[in-house]
């Protein structure tokens, strides 16, 4: 019990330490900040899958493979934007004189 206690205060923390460093990017950082999120998502779905694999308890399982779906919208997700971003600072296919 003393170890559930420990993960959902460690887990809380997380979320508000997140959510405040989140907060305070300014939008020119975004594009940036969605690159290293995508590098913290792969990381996840690696520990989800090791979770998700691990089957210690059904539970765990269930969350294993509902971390592994986010983590993976997360990633397609922020690739696409990223693309999105840098198809905007292409240059066209005119050229100036």
């Amino acid at each position: 019990m003393e170890a559930l206690v420990a993960s959902l205060t460690v887990f809380v923390l997380a979320l508000f330490v997140g959510f405040e460093v989140i907060t305070k990017v300014p939008p020119t950082l975004h594009t940036p900040l969605m690159s290293g999120s995508n590098a913290i998502s792969g990381i996840t779905i690696i520990g989800a899958i090791l979770s998700a694999g691990a089957q210690h308890t059904t539970l765990s399982a269930v969350l294993g493979v509902l971390a592994v779906v986010l983590a993976t919208i997360n990633v397609v997700g922020g690739f696409l934007v990223t693309n999105r971003m840098l198809q905007m600072f292409k240059p066209s296919g005119r050229q100036v004189k």
